[in-house]
């Protein structure tokens, strides 16, 4: 199946060890890129999310935010800094045997001073298999929703792919009819001349002018070109990069079928082909 770029994904589980939650945005890009945002006291599984999200997706800008709050009681709540209250203890006794009218800490003194509050330290490998499963999940969801995502894309190309087939299929068959309307013109404008014309040399000028339109070799790379195209869009898989060569070929055809045009209308399929070409174009930039 065909997987877009472009995902959401939002995962918060209750463990043992806290409230973990893990959020997935990403959106188009050449190359895979992950942004990942989380706690510190978390940093040190961070390579395990980034090769986990590597294992999973190919391309895209991937923002990874996790957050995590410790559980609330237990042997894992807060305590104070034992070694922290017996340093305040002796700074204060220096400072009353200097200022002998200064007032002494209370207990919400002492609480409130910066690091007397020791936050007990989770078990760190349990909390960190926790974050990966979380990430595992929300990487679930974000699979599911780019490949919904890409499968409507993949059918919005293909019917692109189907006009595409329509204006070739419809610029072929004119080609006889275009030599028969220079040899009509030709034979007039030598008539008006008053100059006989020398069936040798006509014959000479219709099969220059043919060779001159002859689309034949475009029109089978083209039709080549929609086939592969059609293939990878029904096969599916990583294909951004190889449709994005496919078009490149297909606009070098169109060119060369507009460059070689002489009626209006094989121009006016040329242009037509250069439009969804780009209009393809737009949505391939999307897809994984």
């Amino acid at each position: 199946m065909i997987r877009s770029m472009t995902g959401f994904a939002s995962v918060t589980r209750d463990t043992p060890h806290g409230r973990i939650g893990v959020d997935l945005r990403s959106v188009n890009h050449r190359y895979l890129e992950p942004m990942v945002r989380l706690p510190d006291e978390l940093r040190s599984v961070e390579p395990a999310l980034r090769e986990a999200v590597a294992a999973r997706l190919s391309r895209g800008k991937v923002d990874v935010r996790v957050s995590w709050q410790a559980p609330a009681g237990g042997g894992s709540g807060v305590r104070p800094d034992v070694q922290m209250l017996q340093t305040l203890a002796e700074w204060q006794k220096q400072v009353l045997n200097v200022l002998h009218d200064a007032r002494q800490l209370s207990v919400a003194d002492l609480l409130r001073w910066p690091g007397v509050l020791d936050q007990a330290q989770p078990d760190a490998e349990a909390l960190h298999g926790e974050v990966l499963n979380a990430l595992a999940a929300a990487l679930d969801q974000l699979d599911a929703t780019r490949a919904r995502e890409g499968g409507r894309l993949a059918a919005l190309l293909l019917d692109k792919v189907a006009a595409m087939r329509a204006e070739v299929a419809a610029v072929a068959p004119r080609i006889p009819a275009l030599v028969a309307e220079y040899r009509e013109r030709l034979t007039a404008r030598l008539r008006e001349a008053l100059v006989d014309a020398d069936p040798a040399r006509l014959a000479q000028e219709l099969a220059l002018f043919a060779t001159r339109i002859d689309i034949d070799e475009e029109i089978g790379r083209l039709r080549t070109h929609l086939d592969e195209l059609e293939r990878l869009l029904t096969t599916g898989g990583v294909v951004g990069k190889r449709l994005d060569f496919l078009l490149q070929e297909l606009q070098r055809e169109a060119n060369t079928l507009g460059s070689k045009s002489v009626a209006v209308d094989t121009s006016q399929v040329s242009m037509n082909l250069k439009v969804l070409i780009e209009q393809i174009r737009e949505q391939v930039q999307n897809l994984e």
